[in-house]
């Protein structure tokens, strides 16, 4: 897997650990919020809102609270508009960035966004520029304690999938966006258990980094993806095994 995906499967692991609670709870209120808007309350034929609820499950959030941001995406319950923005950008080494927000205030979130990526060695790009870099995909992160490969393998590509890839601790299954629900749903009934599935970007072409790129690489996606309003972050950087087992440890 490249740089991104194992760092981003890491702080994945990480996350209900390590971040506060109420920030975390936040977030997925937004997510809630726009998805049940987008596509109604009911997760049973709202795919996007039943892949966020099992994630915000995942890190401890209260029943309540994922009932009432769906009430207010529903508009059941009073509640704020948040707004769903792609902004495009670059990294130190010339790293292609994308960053999905749910906000309500777009003034306040391009002000955060700009100062985040000058602080950190890279900009804020225009629209466009560098979306071309990257294909929307499903992917399904199954940890390697969960299946043998060959029948993990066989039962993806018979189920839908384009391709699985792996690492010393995890599968990575990739779908088309449309076949996201019934891999998932193949992998539930054979008693599967997965980290995480979700609809991604995955870049196209790469960027090696060094160990100093790297470092700051890394310090960028962690401050983007701690502002408030970030939902999620796409970058196409790698880094080298050895390199990011250090900065892992």
């Amino acid at each position: 897997m490249s740089g991104h995906s194992k760092w981003h499967n890491i702080r994945l692991r990480k996350g209900a650990q390590d971040a506060k609670k109420s920030k975390i709870f936040a977030k997925f209120g937004h997510a809630l919020m726009a998805a049940a808007r987008e596509g109604g309350g009911d997760p049973d034929g709202n795919i996007r809102l039943r892949t966020i609820m099992d994630k915000a499950r995942q890190v401890g959030m209260p029943q309540d609270n994922i009932k009432r941001a769906i009430q207010r995406g529903t508009g059941e319950l009073g509640g704020v508009h948040f707004e769903a923005i792609t902004y495009e950008g670059y990294g130190p080494a010339g790293v292609a960035i994308m960053v999905h927000v749910l906000t309500d205030n777009r003034n306040r979130v391009v002000g955060e966004l700009r100062s985040v990526f000058s602080r950190n060695g890279g900009n804020l790009g225009e629209s466009n520029c560098v979306a071309w870099m990257f294909a929307q995909k499903g992917v399904i992160i199954v940890p390697r304690s969960a299946a043998d490969e060959d029948t993990l393998l066989e039962l993806a590509l018979e189920s839908g999938a384009e391709d699985m890839q792996s690492d010393d601790e995890s599968y990575e299954i990739r779908t088309a966006p449309a076949d996201l629900e019934v891999v998932r749903s193949a992998l539930e009934a054979k008693g599967i258990a997965y980290d995480s599935a979700e609809a991604t970007m995955l870049p196209q072409n790469r960027v090696t980094l060094d160990e100093r790129r790297a470092q700051q690489t890394l310090r960028l996606m962690d401050a983007l993806e701690d502002l408030d309003d970030v939902q999620q972050v796409y970058a196409n950087f790698d880094i080298p095994e050895a390199i990011m087992e250090a900065m892992a440890a």
